[in-house]
């Protein structure tokens, strides 16, 4: 191999490219000009040396002499060589080779034959006679592992038994109950819930019967109950009528917000009081005021009302189907006042005492102060 050989010194050395601690480069005197300094082209041939090492020797060149041979510092593994070479004429470059480190014996008496240097990651299973130890898992992962593999098979069962049970056609709905209702007609509501026919009865929710029956003034609200497989129970809370109101030649049914709940061409069919003013009436302060007192009654007295009005808010007065008066006033304790007025209705008069004169009948039950109730 052809090798260009220069005049300046090369500090030369095996081994990794680390500084060698404690070497100091020598002095190199200027060299005199030259010309252009000659270059001969050589072979470069490795020669094992006495002490087991190798040099590359350029054939042709004198052997330096003793005092200006090689100097060398050993460091560690790296052996490093100082070549002082001269203006005259070309000399030998002496590079000691880098040699394999010997393995220490014990590491190497453990190395299976036929591995070297080469193999940096050795099977151990691979070596003839070796054992291969299996540590079991730990008990407490496995219960772990058990654990979470029966969650999860439990969690997979109940999802499929609610979607077969969701979108199963064997609950298809086809029976619809209803029960609450006295004023909406059982057809109407029926016919308001025939979209539910044929789906599937845990799809069908309370808010879905509410908002469909909620075009029938009649009901104030809903609760369903689902009897599987595929029955429907509609439980309804209707509106409470408390008076009627002249409309024409018919008398509509009102509750106290002023819904109109039916209607009825015959006034004696319908056990509730009438108030003045028909339709018009509905939302005024006096119609208020009425409908507030009319709420509070028991049906035992509301039941025998036959009209109802009020002057002002604060002169609400009720008429009974025996021509009796009652003073309400305005619409506080109007608890207490109906109370009162239940107990007056309904407790008899003591009877006259003998050679006392006969008591005069009541026409008016005053209960405008509820704890203080008169008759006159």
């Amino acid at each position: 191999m052809p090798v260009a050989i220069n005049r300046r010194p090369r500090l030369v050395r095996s081994g990794t490219e680390q500084p060698v601690p404690g070497f100091q480069k020598p002095a190199v005197p200027a060299p005199e000009p030259y010309a252009a300094a000659p270059v001969a082209a050589v072979t470069v041939t490795p020669v094992p040396a006495d002490d087991g090492t190798a040099a590359a020797v350029v054939p042709g060149a004198q052997e330096p002499a003793p005092a200006e041979q090689a100097q060398a510092s050993a460091t560690g593994s790296a052996k490093v060589t100082l070549l002082p070479l001269e203006d005259t004429g070309p000399q030998a470059i002496v590079v000691p080779l880098a040699q394999p480190q010997a393995q220490p014996p014990a590491r190497a008496a453990q190395q299976p034959a036929g591995s070297g240097p080469a193999a940096a990651h050795p099977d151990p299973a691979a070596a003839p006679g070796a054992t291969v130890l299996s540590f079991p898992t730990p008990a407490f992962k496995r219960r772990r592992l058990r654990l979470w593999t029966v969650l999860g098979s439990v969690a997979a069962a109940v999802a499929l038994v609610v979607a077969l049970a969701v979108y199963s056609p064997l609950l298809a709905l086809k029976t619809i109950t209803v029960d609450g209702n006295k004023l909406a007609g059982l057809d109407t509501i029926l016919a308001t819930l025939a979209p539910l026919q044929g789906k599937p009865l845990p799809q069908v929710d309370e808010s879905t019967v509410e908002q469909l029956l909620s075009t029938l003034p009649q009901v104030r609200s809903v609760t369903v109950e689902a009897r599987p497989p595929q029955t429907l129970l509609v439980h309804i809370v209707e509106r409470q009528p408390v008076a009627l109101l002249k409309d024409g030649d018919k008398f509509i049914m009102v509750d106290p917000g002023g819904v109109a709940l039916g209607s009825t061409a015959d006034q004696s069919a319908i056990a509730l009081p009438l108030i003045d003013g028909g339709t018009a009436a509905i939302g005024g302060k006096n119609f208020v005021a009425i409908t507030a007192v009319l709420a509070v009654l028991p049906p035992s007295v509301l039941g025998k009302l036959q009209h109802a009005s009020a002057t002002s808010p604060d002169a609400v007065e009720l008429k009974l189907n025996d021509g009796k008066t009652v003073v309400w006033g305005n619409a506080s304790q109007n608890e207490l006042k109906a109370k009162a007025l239940d107990a007056l209705l309904n407790t008899p008069l003591p009877p006259t005492a003998p050679g006392k004169p006969v008591r005069a009948p009541v026409t008016v039950y005053d209960v405008s102060t509820p704890r203080h109730p008169v008759t006159r």
